[in-house]
């Protein structure tokens, strides 16, 4: 492993710009190329599993209930994979188990193709899942350490594009293709993305910043990653503050976005179509949050940037649940959006410089995806309260988990920007 590791003295040198640096090397942008497109592959698969779910569901006869397990189980997998992986790439490196999680991905992405009932189709979501879940923490550290720190904010941000690339690409696509090429047809187009990433990982070589640390301590077992988490009192405050903002991340982001469409239609009476519209609005305006959030956190600092979205956040929810006039909710929902989704474009750089080398991905993996798990039951949460009370009553009440997020920003996020990473 450690001559795999070596690179030449040149190498090393368009690895990454030391802190302060502002130089962008050809490594730099083929590093934040492969981890945007693996991150658009995450995206791109989870939303055309939803797309795909009746067709599956008649040509394999399947229940209500198993058709969700499908979408559980792919979670429950991605949560696995990341954690797992995080730990793996900080002890082995991150393009090589970037590699493996492609791979794993899309093999068992395409077996999904010709499964011929619901528990092989379940063994192959689930572990095509364990391959999904390193993308976006390896990804993150990834860029993060090959760009200079005075950018980092910003190709996190990038990196971060690449989701909602993949959820826009699959709402386009998938209506289009599905009819024509059915379910198992899309299965193997989803594989194309991480064909495409797996190509350009094959082209890199580790960051420098890890290769240091590696040559420095070679032999450090990937369990000490999870002990660098709650290594001292500081650094587990920190911890607990970004399990928050990623738990009230992914609540929010599911709670409005698996329901938007239910609320949109028995608000207002919109058509599948037209609700299809209001959404892609939404989707739009979160785009241009994250790409902005990038640009804010570079210029101003993280902590003022991530607060300022979280106030944001607080009045759009409030004021988009109250409004009736459809073309005003148009233009509300993209800036709703802008605010909700926009911080995604922060935890890559917040979480990179908040952690040593040693744990840096692990950090990503094992914190993101506490909170994706958390976050998983915000459509269960909205659903309850839409039930009991009304769906404007359910989003509305989104908005003091912004404010909870506004609290822990103050009191347990340090600003960091600038610092070198260790």
């Amino acid at each position: 492993m450690e001559a795999n590791l070596k690179t030449s003295s040149a190498q090393r040198a368009g690895a990454s710009g030391k802190a302060g640096d502002d130089v962008v090397t050809p490594y730099a942008w083929k590093a934040l190329a492969g981890s945007a497109i693996g991150y658009a592959m995450d995206g791109f698969d989870l939303l055309i599993l939803g797309f795909m779910l009746p067709a599956i569901t008649i040509g394999l006869h399947l229940t209500a209930g198993q058709a969700g397990a499908l979408v559980t189980w792919t979670l429950i997998g991605a949560v696995a994979g990341g954690i797992i992986f995080g730990a793996l790439s900080d002890r082995f490196g991150r393009v090589r188990m970037l590699t493996w999680t492609i791979l794993l991905f899309a093999v068992f992405t395409g077996l999904c193709a010709l499964a011929q009932g619901f528990w092989d189709l379940l063994v192959y979501r689930t572990i095509a899942g364990i391959g999904l879940g390193g993308e976006f923490g390896i990804g993150m550290a990834l860029a993060a350490e090959a760009w200079p720190a005075s950018r980092r904010a910003r190709v996190s941000s990038y990196v971060a594009l690449g989701w909602q690339t993949g959820v826009l690409a699959a709402a386009l696509l998938t209506p289009l293709l599905l009819m024509s090429i059915g379910w198992r047809g899309m299965f193997l187009v989803g594989v194309l993305p991480a064909l495409v990433a797996w190509v350009l990982r094959n082209k890199l070589h580790e960051p420098e910043v890890f290769v240091r640390r590696t040559d420095r301590a070679p032999q450090r077992g990937s369990s000490n990653a999870f002990r660098l988490l709650v290594k001292d009192a500081r650094t587990t405050r920190v911890s607990l503050g970004i399990v928050i903002l990623c738990s009230v991340q992914n609540f929010g982001y599911y709670g409005i976005m698996i329901w938007l469409p239910t609320f949109l239609s028995q608000k207002l009476g919109f058509s599948l179509t037209k609700s299809g519209l209001w959404t892609a609005a939404t989707v739009i305006g979160m785009m241009f949050g994250v790409w902005a959030f990038g640009q804010l956190a570079d210029r101003i600092g993280r902590r003022p940037t991530f607060l300022l979205y979280q106030a944001g956040a607080v009045v759009m929810v409030i004021v988009y649940s109250q409004l009736t006039d459809p073309a005003v909710m148009l233009f509300a929902g993209a800036f709703m959006g802008m605010f909700v989704n926009g911080m995604v474009g922060g935890y890559g750089t917040l979480m990179s410089e908040a952690y040593p080398t040693a744990a840096r991905a692990t950090a990503q993996n094992v914190l993101w995806n506490i909170g994706r798990a958390i976050g998983g039951l915000g459509p269960l949460v909205v659903g309850a309260l839409a039930t009991r009370y009304s769906f404007q009553f359910a989003i509305a009440l989104l908005a003091s988990l912004y404010v909870l997020d506004m609290i822990a920003t103050r009191f347990l996020i340090p600003e960091l920007k600038g610092a070198e990473l260790e």
